[in-house]
This record gives structure tokens, sequence and C-alpha cells, in this order.
């Protein structure tokens, strides 16, 4: 069953019922998807945000913005408008394929995989999760990949407080890690 066919089916009854709302309207939902990827070698090449550009194309099928340094820091060795990274945003189908496929495929291929932290909310019902590397989405080989790279994920949703947003997130599939486990 897709993600969104989950969510009007299971978890909206299950949220209303459990969280004793009125109305469908009052259940949470997912807004969007916020996917960045820091890329501190750019700073050297292009190649750098190419690769980055081509993985992320790949992973999430939506052509990521790159993100430009906002002032100069020499310590970094970084001056303002250079590329320093790229990011992208997922609303709507692209984004229900691509929660379905990071829950359902790229989490569990992660190695000594025990669930994903439940202390990552900010307090007003919004996920974030970093990945250390993209080889976990089935769309990147193995062998074209050129350096290891990492990315945050956020799941924003309209969740007014972390216990309904996890709530929401785990009625969806999301793999939380038991609250004994570290």
């Amino acid at each position: 069953m897709k993600l969104k066919e989950q969510y009007l089916k299971e978890v909206v009854p299950h949220l209303k019922k459990q969280f004793n709302y009125d109305n469908d309207l009052q259940v949470p939902k997912l807004e969007k998807v916020v996917i960045n990827m820091g890329i501190g070698e750019a700073t050297g090449t292009q190649k750098a945000i190419d690769a980055g550009i081509k993985d992320l194309t790949a992973i999430v099928g939506q052509k990521p913005v790159v993100n430009r340094a906002r002032k100069s820091i020499a310590t970094f060795k970084v001056r303002k408008g250079m590329p320093v990274g790229i990011s992208v945003t997922l609303r709507g189908a692209r984004m229900y394929d691509f929660l379905s496929k990071l829950i359902n495929i790229a989490l569990p291929r992660i190695r000594d995989f025990r669930g994903v932290s439940g202390k990552a909310f900010d307090g007003r019902g919004n996920y974030s999760l970093g990945v250390k590397e993209q080889l976990i989405f089935p769309e990147i080989n193995y062998e074209h990949v050129d350096q290891v790279r990492g990315m945050d994920i956020a799941i924003v949703t309209t969740a007014n407080t972390d216990q309904e947003g996890q709530a929401l997130l785990a009625a969806l599939g999301m793999p939380f890690r038991k609250q004994g486990q570290q």
C-alpha cells in the first residue's frame, strides 16, 4: 500500500482516536521534506557540487538548488558566494515516495541499525534525521561514487507537539528506537 493511502485509511482514524480529535482536519499531516547535503570540499572544485547534485537528483527525482555561503570565513577557506551545499524541498507525491523509500528500503540497509532516535523533534512536531552516507539508497551505484557524503533530512509536519509528530511518524512506519536502547 502506498504511504499516502496508508495515511488516509489507517493513520487518520488511529490518530483521531488516540488524541480525541473531533475533525479529520485536526489530525497532523506531512507538510514537506527538506533534504540538505553539505559539501565542504566544494571550496576547491566544482566537481564535488556536480557529483552531489547527480546523487541527490537520482535519490529524490528532483533537481536540487545550490546553497552559497552568506559571508566569508577565512578559517574554512570560504568566500562569500561560494557553493557550500545543496538542498531540495519535496512536497506532494514525491515527498510520500521519498519517505516510503527511506522507511522501507534505505534505513534497514544501514549497518547495525536499531532504529532512529525519538529525541530529534524540535518542540513543534518536526523531525530531523541525519544519514551518514548516500550509499543506503538503491539508486546510488557504489562504483560511480567519488566520495561518501551524508545528508540531513527534515520532516515538517502540521503537528503542534512532539508527541503528536512522533505518533504520526510512528503510524507511518518510521522505525523509532525502543526507549531502553541507546
